[in-house]
């Protein structure tokens, strides 16, 4: 665990593959390998219009943040949830949602994901499963 602030600049930030994922690049914001944090990461979604992720549950607490455009969060039992700029949702360990960028426009997303004990932080910023 770092002793020290650590700044990590987006050009720094790696893009990864997002399992179950579609039209949508992911950046990793803030992890253990980037900056030491252990006890959560932070992700960086852009959706592009019709882009999202499928019905997945995830081990993970997970928070989206909308930074612009909006996203909408379905839940399993078909519940919407539309997110505009600074809205916020939060989804348990083991509650299934889906996301879709329903607008005309790209959307920017920041994904605070704590890991359970023993699942480390190769998770993906939206699922919580694969390489997000």
């Amino acid at each position: 665990m770092p002793d020290k602030i650590v700044k990590v600049s987006f050009s720094d930030a790696p893009q990864y593959e997002a399992a179950k994922h579609f039209g949508v690049a992911t950046f990793r914001l803030q992890h253990k390998d980037l900056s030491g944090v252990r006890s959560f990461w932070v992700g960086l979604s852009y959706f592009l219009p019709n882009g999202g992720a499928e019905m997945e549950s995830s081990s993970a607490e997970r928070v989206y943040v909308v930074i612009s455009g909006t996203v909408t969060v379905t839940s399993e039992d078909g519940k919407e949830y539309t997110l505009g700029p600074m809205d916020s949702i939060y989804i348990p360990p083991g509650v299934k949602r889906s996301i879709l960028n329903k607008g005309k426009e790209p959307a920017a997303m920041l994904v605070i994901v704590s890991p359970n004990q023993g699942q480390g932080q190769s998770q993906g910023a939206g699922a919580g499963q694969g390489s997000k």
